[in-house]
């Protein structure tokens, strides 16, 4: 079943955003590069991993003033998803787009107009060519 897995925190001052998360709900934040993505980006732990619970996400600087909060559900086959989400009477408002070593993402609508992003993980590729 898709599940939730991840999320994004866009923010005018990433310094201001830090402390608020750290100082309300104790997240850790380390940064890092994403490739693909050419801003300021700091990856998020809210805490312990356990069982069915979401504990990671990014926070970056926001660019487009009407960005807000992003959550990410993870499919197994994102064009036979985005062909359920059209039927279903949703729509795609960005196209996909790569990233190597993490996958497949692309924003939709749902039936009611809400921002829902999907996520196909990278299929894993072997280290070497595989024997016949």
């Amino acid at each position: 079943m898709p599940n939730i897995s991840y999320f994004e925190v866009p923010a005018d001052d990433v310094a201001r955003a830090k402390r608020f998360y750290v100082e309300v709900l104790g997240w850790d934040f380390m940064r890092t590069q994403v490739p693909g993505i050419p801003v300021e980006y700091w990856n998020i732990t809210t805490g312990k991993s356990r069982k069915d619970t979401l504990n990671m996400g990014g926070l970056y600087q926001r660019k487009d003033p009407s960005s807000r909060m992003m959550m990410y559900a993870v499919v197994r086959e994102i064009d036979q998803t985005i062909s359920k989400v059209k039927e279903m009477g949703g729509d795609v408002i960005s196209p996909k787009m790569t990233i190597d070593t993490v996958g497949t993402l692309v924003t939709i609508l749902d039936s009611e107009g809400n921002m829902l992003g999907l996520w196909e993980q990278e299929k894993k590729k072997p280290p070497y060519p595989q024997s016949r």
